[in-house]
């Protein structure tokens, strides 16, 4: 079953083949409407869980514990700026844009990253999100907390570095006439604890362009990362490709000080390419090439070793289905699931049983917070 999820063998059902199914599909949606509860062909399917795809923002996890490693403020927000751009490109399996699986409610996705100083000896972090994950590994866990909305919930943490994140994301899918947006309304903290300090990302829209032919994937729109405490702040703007030129994933990116009018740093280029970094004070230089860097590869545990309900063992039928271009089986295993979520959903309303998450526990109107954060868990040691 391992075999399923091979991360470099993503086998494309030939699209265009397949456009009459898209046609059809395109002639019961009207421009503007919400695509939430549109059902879409199995074969536009990536075969991955979202809950998965997003484990995709620590594909590059030495970039993403080293803001922890850093000395000064404004050494850490750069750092949590290169972090951030250099995570789009790895979720991105595919030249053709697909679309991951829908989340069932209460899936849950559980990963860890190892690091070329990674030791054995090293103990684990029982009380933590993966427990067998040790303490100088990254570890990663995400939780579906709703269905209408859809919401996902995910966490991350390098016990030695002191470092964690937390994210909740509601996809919100919008039909535009010849490609479709995904907004992806929510946000990401990264908490530094050793400077008790925090960066507050928001995360771009994503378009899936040219759906009737071979659909392909761009991000667009304005997201900010800003740490209260130490004032530091930056702006990126992806760009979408204007309808005349062929300048496809742009981003322009400014960095600003505390008290700063004009940005100290900017950064120019590709998300999935080269990015060069033009500083105030300093000589231009590459800031970072997405295409050069090696992508770790996230450590799960084997199918048979999951719970029930883990992304890879709930949709590994219709992965299986994917996999070897048996259409009809991917699709009568993802309605037997989505069926199954359905009978279960009216049961806890005809019994009125109110559904509770595992993992994650609500703080705002769509806000969800890990219930127990690396901050939490080193507080309550140092307080016995």
């Amino acid at each position: 079953m391992a075999a399923l999820y091979d991360d470099d063998d993503e086998y494309d059902v030939e699209m265009e083949s397949q456009g009459s199914v898209i046609r059809h599909l395109l002639s019961q949606v009207k421009i503007g409407m919400d695509l939430t509860k549109v059902v879409l062909p199995t074969f536009i399917l990536e075969r991955r869980s979202l809950l998965e795809m997003y484990a995709d923002y620590f594909a590059h996890p030495d970039l993403f514990i080293r803001i922890a490693e850093l000395k000064d403020p404004r050494d850490r927000i750069v750092q949590v700026v290169k972090w951030y751009l250099s995570s789009y490109h790895a979720g991105r399996k595919s030249a053709v844009a697909k679309k991951p699986y829908n989340p069932i409610l209460g899936e849950i996705f559980r990963c860890h990253w190892e690091f070329p100083e990674s030791r054995e000896e090293e103990a684990a972090v029982q009380d933590g999100p993966v427990p067998w994950c040790r303490k100088d590994q990254l570890s990663f866990i995400a939780e579906q907390v709703s269905h209408h909305p859809p919401i996902s919930a995910f966490y991350a943490e390098h016990y030695n570095k002191r470092i964690s994140f937390n994210a909740h994301v509601y996809t919100k899918s919008k039909f535009l006439g010849l490609s479709v947006c995904v907004y992806n309304i929510g946000q990401g903290i990264v908490s530094v604890l050793d400077h008790d300090e925090e960066y507050t990302v928001t995360f771009p829209n994503g378009y899936g362009r040219s759906i009737l032919t071979v659909p392909w994937i761009e991000l667009g729109g304005t997201v900010t990362i800003t740490c209260q405490k130490t004032g530091y702040y930056s702006t990126i703007e992806f760009l979408t490709k204007p309808f005349y030129g062929n300048k496809k994933h742009k981003i322009v990116a400014e960095v600003y000080g505390p008290d700063d009018k004009k940005s100290f740093l900017t950064i120019m280029g590709e998300w999935n390419g080269v990015m060069e970094a033009k500083w105030n004070d300093r000589d231009n230089e590459l800031f970072i090439d997405v295409n050069a860097l090696d992508i770790n590869k996230k450590q799960v545990k084997p199918i048979s070793q999951q719970e029930e309900n883990e992304s890879r063992r709930l949709w590994k039928e219709v992965t299986a289905g994917l996999k070897f271009n048996d259409i009809d089986k991917a699709t009568n295993a993802k309605q037997m699931l989505e069926q199954k979520q359905r009978d279960e959903a009216k049961e806890r309303k005809d019994t009125g049983v109110e559904w509770k998450t595992r993992l994650f526990q609500k703080y705002s109107e769509d806000g969800w917070m890990y219930i127990r954060p690396l901050k939490q868990r080193l507080l309550q040691t140092s307080n016995t």
